[in-house]
């Protein structure tokens, strides 16, 4: 019963610090409780099948943190607009058993090599699992410890030298300290020791985050100007009208938002007075256009609806569109097609079907174009398509997703603006949510990140506002502002501090406009990306070869 209890302490721990809602201060010993208990069965009990228990409790653990940190999945609904339980339950659970596999390797490494070793590898483990997050097709790095900082950012101005996944090698670090500290003064109840331990590890905890004040408070971003960006929310639901409205109309409704808001200012309630400034870029939400269906990329030239922008944009010198399309590529005869490519069998013909991001500029020039390139596991991708789908069949369709992939843009692309400084980076939604992965825009000469998103398809949870706040954490990595634009929220006006200096808020229709500062310089992390996690795979080696060596060293002696 104790050991049950301590796998709830830490569940309810966990959970209880996540943004939006939580205290994140409580993650630096939330870990605690499930080490004891690992302890207490690995030397303790009379347990026979101890390694089955640990992952029995240890799975209690995760499936309280998931449960309540990304329950609002369940606010997906079906096409008959039923609730999805299955939408939910799949990646909690399966997340959950995730976790417990690898909290069970540490449990293996620790009960053959001793809890000194054994905590060097739970670290090591644990950072090699958060990366793999970040990599595979499973991926869902929504609950990386390194994010439990989002909404409280001033105390992790640090993150652009070693990035979140830097936060969550000190939020494991202390863990760690808190709970060698307990073990040894149960071993030795010595007063002298245990004053040392704690103060070793209060400033452990306290240091970064004193520095991180004291960085925030003298932080001066070097701009090399500003442009006049608004971002468009047309507030759809996404299940009644985004998909169902007539395309023109959709498009109708979106120019008329950024032709009332034309000129520069903060949010405005109607009849207030606007601000003498020309927009520079107007930026519009995920998918926003066409509605049903999707662009046809060899037909851009054609197309009414980019025509209509074209003819907007002529009405407003020097500005831009960019945002968010369905759009396809339909493979000629004999083309090379791509591994997402689908054989349509009615109309004979190979397509590949993207989530886009597009910038029309005032002219009859060519449309630029980026393809999202990190897709949310079986709702844009079905992961490890060729294994899996033999076996599960269209059971994807039932989470609401797919039974094919998207295809993607092999590296991050930038749209530059012909009439000032200003080079975006076009973030698609789930995109924003990598820190590495979002360098590779500001590596391309991105001076500006953009996030075009719908995440709108939870309602009003948290969901998208742990989406927004993941934002303010690659502000901090890369040192450069934000504009979002969301469907029906929030749209906001980030600053390279990780400030919300203006959001529209969820539900809202209307456009938010922002004077945005324009950043070159480039910061540590964007430079050397997640290189803790990198070390953290090395040493994870190196530990299991400790194994057989020290094994060799024992029968040598």
């Amino acid at each position: 019963m104790k050991n049950l209890l301590l796998a709830l302490i830490s569940g309810v721990l966990l959970a209880i610090a996540w943004p939006t809602y939580g205290i994140p201060f409580f993650i630096f010993f939330a870990w605690v409780p499930l080490l004891m208990m690992e302890h207490n069965i690995t030397r303790f009990s009379n347990i026979k099948k101890k390694s089955l228990t640990v992952f029995c409790f240890s799975y209690i653990t995760f499936l309280i943190w998931n449960s309540v940190t990304t329950g609002w999945l369940y606010n997906s609904q079906l096409p008959d607009g039923s609730k999805s339980l299955l939408a939910v339950l799949f990646p909690v659970l399966t997340n959950s058993l995730f976790m417990s596999v690898f909290f069970l390797f540490y449990h293996f490494y620790k009960k053959s090599q001793g809890t000194y070793f054994g905590l060097m590898f739970f670290v090591a483990i644990w950072m090699c699992f958060e990366k793999l997050h970040l990599i595979w097709e499973f991926t869902w790095p929504w609950l990386n410890l390194g994010n439990v900082f989002a909404e409280y950012h001033q105390f992790v101005q640090w993150y652009d030298t070693l990035g979140a996944t830097g936060g969550s090698f000190w939020i494991l670090i202390c863990n760690v300290m808190v709970f060698y500290t307990i073990r040894i003064w149960e071993a030795g109840r010595k007063r002298k020791s245990l004053i040392k331990n704690v103060s070793m590890s209060v400033g452990f905890i306290v240091l970064p985050m004193v520095i991180s004040l004291v960085k925030y408070d003298i932080y001066s971003p070097e701009t090399i100007g500003t442009i006049n960006v608004a971002m468009l929310q047309p507030a759809l639901d996404p299940y009644t009208e985004k998909y169902q409205k007539d395309s023109l109309t959709i498009e109708s409704d979106l120019l008329k938002l950024a032709s009332e808001n034309s000129k520069v200012g903060l949010y405005r309630a109607p009849g207030d007075p606007k601000p003498n400034e020309n927009i520079d870029l107007y930026l519009a939400p995920e998918t926003s256009l066409p509605g049903i269906g999707g662009f046809s990329e060899r037909g851009f030239h054609n197309s009414l609806l980019i025509n209509n922008i074209k003819s907007f944009l002529s009405q407003h010198p020097k500005s831009v569109y960019a945002g968010g399309i369905s759009s396809y590529y339909v493979y000629k005869e004999g083309e090379e097609k791509s591994s997402t490519a689908s054989y349509l069998e009615r109309q004979g013909i190979w397509v590949d079907n993207y989530n886009s991001a597009i910038q029309i500029l005032p002219t009859s020039q060519q449309p630029e174009i980026y393809h999202k390139a990190m897709l949310v596991p079986g709702v844009e991708i079905f992961p490890y398509i060729k294994v899996l789908k033999p076996i599960l069949g269209n059971a994807m369709l039932d989470l609401g997703g797919t039974t094919s992939s998207l295809g993607v843009s092999d590296e991050r692309k930038v749209f530059a603006n012909p009439y000032n400084k200003s080079v975006i980076a076009p973030i698609i939604c789930y995109e924003s949510i990598y820190g590495e992965f979002v360098t590779g825009y500001v590596k391309k000469g991105a001076n500006i990140l953009t996030i075009v998103t719908n995440d709108s398809w939870w309602g009003y949870s948290q969901g998208h506002k742990q989406l927004l706040v993941y934002a303010k954490l690659r502000a901090i990595e890369t040192r450069r502002e934000i504009a979002r634009a969301a469907n029906s929220g929030t749209s906001a006006h980030i600053n390279s501090r990780g400030d919300i200096v203006n959001e529209l808020p969820y539900g809202s229709k209307g456009a938010l406009t922002a004077k945005v500062n324009l950043i070159n310089k480039e910061t540590f992390y964007t430079k050397s990306g997640d290189f803790l996690s990198r070390i953290c795979i090395f040493v994870t080696g190196a530990l299991l070869l400790f194994i057989p060596g020290r094994k060799y060293l024992v029968r040598k002696k």
